[in-house]
């Protein structure tokens, strides 16, 4: 389960990074084929969103390339009593998988919620054990399983 945890997960960033890449290919294609105009003012401006816009591509892609790292770390061969990244967890409420902010994965009749390290939840599980409580939004929940 915890293979095909990380590769939806891989999967996620992936397909996220080439739906970013097609869009920064699409902007350099607009921007490349914008000629002078006697519009001017009205060239330079939309001349300057295009760029605006490959910025914020260029710095989703950069946290992009910051995920893929956390995923390199994640090791699932490497078992461990305590809640750490690249855990499954299993609560009362819900099963997680520390990693990456990926959503819901749906396998069988079950669903795991991928969710990165720093999620507010995942804050008040890393480093608890099968057996321990943790309270969220005001709820006392079991931590039921961890692998």
């Amino acid at each position: 389960m915890k293979k095909a945890l990380l590769e939806f997960c891989w999967k996620h960033v992936n397909e996220r990074t080439d739906r970013l890449k097609k869009q920064s290919d699409e902007l350099q294609e607009s921007l490349g084929s914008e000629t002078k105009s006697s519009a001017g003012d009205k060239h330079e401006t939309g001349r300057a969103m295009v760029q605006l816009e490959q910025e914020k591509l260029g710095q989703q892609l950069q946290e992009l390339e910051a995920t893929r790292s956390i995923l390199k770390k994640i090791n699932i061969e490497k078992p461990s009593d305590k809640i750490r990244l690249g855990s499954l967890v299993k609560t009362s409420m819900a099963d997680y998988f520390i990693a990456i902010s990926a959503g819901a994965f749906k396998y069988n009749d079950s669903v795991v919620y991928c969710i990165s390290a720093n999620a507010p939840i995942a804050r008040f599980l890393l480093g608890k054990e099968r057996g321990e409580n943790f309270v969220f939004n005001g709820d006392e929940q079991p931590i039921l399983e961890v692998s």
